[in-house]
């Protein structure tokens, strides 16, 4: 498992707040950054894998060889519980998982994240997810409604394509940086303004 010291540095994490900080000076919009190691655990492959492969693999030992039932049946186990045992690497799971499947659930938990850590309850709806995915290779940024009012969400894709080539490059930290200035520029031309209090940590999540 990934910790999140190796995803982020301290200094790093230290580094994006501040630009979270700085970003949020002239504009009313919030911005949280959250970085995931993985997007699910996505055992519905790897057990479709192991599945097949016990299925299949009586067949051409019947064919092919004069074993008896009991040791096809205990090849057939066996390799059953290897096709298991290598799927246990999240990266080879991953990887079992088709693209677009796995876009699909990294979308779905940027879209958990942005409510559970309560970016909808910010006055006046301008708070902005900036959500990276490691092992799906995916980024999105997530605004509320009183943001979306004010920017169409095909402002942010330049921004989420250059993100994820710095994480691409093993830059991801800059990236980020790159990522909450350009945010920051955005909501300040469209949602200028600044706020007394704020109401949301400067802070990177990082989940491992």
């Amino acid at each position: 498992m990934i910790g999140s010291a190796a995803i982020l540095g301290k200094a790093e994490r230290e580094r994006i707040a501040a630009a979270i900080g700085r970003a949020e000076a002239g504009t009313s919009g919030e911005i949280m950054v959250l970085v995931a190691a993985s997007a699910g655990l996505y055992r519905s492959p790897s057990l479709a894998l192991a599945l097949a492969l016990g299925l299949a693999a009586p067949w051409p030992l019947i064919l092919f060889t004069d074993l008896g039932a009991g040791e096809i049946a205990l090849a057939q186990a066996a390799l059953v519980l290897g096709s298991l045992l290598l799927t246990l690497n999240r990266t080879l799971r991953v990887a079992l998982t088709p693209r677009r499947w796995r876009h699909a659930r990294a979308h779905e938990a940027a879209r958990r994240e942005f409510f559970a850590h309560g970016l909808t309850g910010t006055r006046g709806h301008t708070g902005v997810l900036i959500y990276v995915a490691l092992a799906e290779r995916y980024a999105e940024i997530v605004a509320d409604k009183g943001v979306r009012t004010r920017i169409e969400d095909e402002r942010w894709h330049a921004i989420v394509a250059d993100l994820l080539g710095a994480a691409g490059r093993g830059a991801l930290g800059e990236g980020l940086i790159a990522a909450v200035d350009r945010v920051g520029a955005v909501l300040a031309s469209a949602l200028p303004g600044r706020r007394g209090d704020n109401q949301l940590p400067n802070r990177v999540i990082v989940i491992d």
